[in-house]
């Protein structure tokens, strides 16, 4: 399967397609170009922080809720370095088109590590109280090599 930039396997826009069907989710669900660039801009924010070494950056990208449950800079970019090698060191990162995910905004992005695995995550974002995006969770979705 070949992909390309900016949009992800056919299979992955299917089930985006097929969640938002489900729970009634309409394309105007989805917030505005201007958010959907503040939201990416988060995400490159943070994977700038971990390519700086930049615990207190990365950190400060992520909700309140990650903040509280990870405690210091220094333990969640720990955790992102053993539990997330292709994202916290990566070669590309090609970014797909917001979906809604359990009622929260998602961000999928293919990751092609330094090893060269491709890994596809999702970002949960979220507002804080502020209004300003961050980061609530990425998820992996599939780990290994994905086709090329």
């Amino acid at each position: 399967m070949e992909i390309h930039f900016g949009r992800l396997p056919l299979w992955a826009a299917f089930c985006g397609v097929l969640m938002l069907s489900a729970m009634g989710a309409r394309a105007s669900d989805l917030p505005s170009t201007l958010a959907q660039g503040a939201i990416k801009t988060v995400i490159i924010r943070q994977l700038g922080a971990f390519s700086r070494h930049d615990a207190g950056a990365a950190y400060s990208l992520a909700s309140p809720m990650i903040q509280q449950l990870f405690k210091s800079p220094e333990n969640f970019i720990a955790m992102v370095r053993s539990g997330y090698p292709q994202v916290y060191r990566h070669r590309r990162a090609e970014f797909g088109d917001l979906i809604l995910l359990g009622g929260e905004l998602a961000q999928p992005v293919i990751f092609t590590g330094t090893d060269g695995h491709r890994v596809l995550a999702v970002y949960a974002m979220v507002k804080d109280a502020a209004g300003a995006w961050r980061i609530n969770g990425c998820r992996l979705l599939q780990k290994g090599a994905l086709a090329a």
